[in-house]
């Protein structure tokens, strides 16, 4: 089963987010990708730890406040602006969810702060 199959079947109003990609670090600050909108979207609206990257081999842990479930091929880098409902918050993590052969539908697990 694959992702548009999924919420065909199971969402009867999906989410539809909008995704400006984080491009890196430029001289007046963050530069961001042209926004896209993605669909169809789940956006959870729950509180849960999450492990962010860091510059060093420490890592620390964040608390995530949303989650959106998204298409495998959504543009979505870490520091990345998701958009939603009036509400823009920035993306901590982005984990690739995989159905090891399973009928599972594959999609990006992105965490939001």
């Amino acid at each position: 089963m694959n992702w548009a199959e999924f919420i065909a079947a199971h969402i009867p109003a999906p989410a539809i987010v909008t995704i400006e990609p984080y491009a890196g670090a430029g001289a007046y600050g963050d530069v961001y990708g042209a926004p896209v909108e993605v669909t169809p979207c789940i956006v959870e609206e729950t509180r849960r730890m999450v492990r962010v990257q860091t510059q060093d081999a420490a890592g620390s842990e964040q608390v995530s406040s949303t989650t959106v479930l998204a298409p495998l091929d959504t543009p979505c880098p870490a520091g990345s602006r998701v958009t939603w409902n009036g509400r823009t918050a920035t993306v901590l993590a982005v984990a690739r969810v995989e159905a090891h052969g399973l009928p599972l539908p594959e999609h990006l697990d992105i965490s939001l702060e």
